[in-house]
């Protein structure tokens, strides 16, 4: 089941964003996309992902903004000196050395903005991001992230429900008119039968006839079929009202119904029910497809 995430905690340092994206999955597949997340603490947010999100490939995002005190770059001052005392010898043999005038401070303030644009001299402040003082707040931004993703779940859950739910009704629907057709079906046998001996001016014996056609007719018997897939029908309907991740048992129960399904058509032997057994697997095929979607 898809299903998108995103908070924020407010640091001492700045501001932390976490995003949480999720798909379809068997397992729950955690995915920490971050640096940010201090090495110590990355089985506990699995843990705590994984009792929430059951199953999925779970993507976790961590954003880092400083403040703009803390983003500000600092003056590498020993490695300022350095370079100033290599040049001050050069620049006293060119007469640029320390004075008053205003040529030697011109010079002097050129020197230094020379020095100010030598590489790694300004260097960024360097502060860890997440400190143990604020992983509660972190914690707090998470679990927001996390209810987020349920919602989001949720909702979509309300559609995969009402969807599956009305495909389910459709198939018990369409095997009502499998029954319909069943007299039909026997009739159109019998009448086959006796055209056919009619054809090849075969007499036939009524009684051996009727013995013939019983034994027929219960070969292609579909009651048994109908009295499982409704069955089945039922425990999905009963599965999906009462257990809180029941997307694997569906699925095999899903397998279940297009057993039945399978066999009725291959039992058929009329060409109205043989459309609507189309008719049931597609729906089912629509049922499967969506059923990979719940948890």
């Amino acid at each position: 089941m898809t299903g998108y995430g995103k908070a924020e905690a407010g640091l001492k340092n700045g501001k932390l964003t976490i995003e949480i994206r999720t798909l379809n999955g068997k397992t729950a597949d955690i995915n920490l996309k971050s640096q940010l997340l201090p090495r110590d603490r990355e089985l506990e947010v699995r843990a705590r992902i994984a009792s929430r999100m059951v199953r999925g490939t779970i993507d976790v995002y961590l954003s880092w903004e400083a403040d703009s005190s803390e983003s500000a770059r600092r003056i590498n001052a020993d490695l300022a000196r350095a370079y100033v005392k290599d040049v001050s010898p050069l620049a006293a043999e060119m007469g640029l050395g320390p004075g008053i005038t205003s040529e030697s401070v011109i010079a002097q303030a050129i020197l230094l903005g020379s020095v100010l644009r030598v590489p790694d001299l300004l260097e960024a402040k360097k502060a860890e991001v997440i400190g143990d003082d604020e992983w509660e707040s972190v914690e707090a931004a998470l679990d927001a992230c996390l209810d987020m993703v349920d919602e989001y779940r949720r909702r979509e859950g309300e559609a995969l429900y009402a969807d599956v739910t009305s495909r389910v009704s459709r198939i018990l629907a369409l095997y009502d008119g499998v029954e319909s057709h069943e007299k039909e079906r026997a009739d159109a046998v019998r009448q086959r039968i006796l055209d056919a001996a009619g054809e090849l001016g075969v007499k036939l014996d009524p009684e051996r006839f009727e013995q013939e056609m019983i034994f027929y007719l219960e070969k292609y018997d579909i009651n048994e079929e109908k009295v499982r897939l409704r069955q089945h029908c039922k425990y999905f309907m009963d599965t999906i009202d009462s257990e809180p991740n029941p997307g694997k048992k569906l699925g095999f129960i899903i397998q279940e119904m297009g057993r039945e399904i399978n066999t009725t058509g291959s039992k058929a032997n009329h060409s109205e029910i043989q459309k609507l057994v189309v008719q049931m697997k597609d729906e089912l095929e629509k049922i499967r497809e969506q059923s990979m979607n719940i948890l």
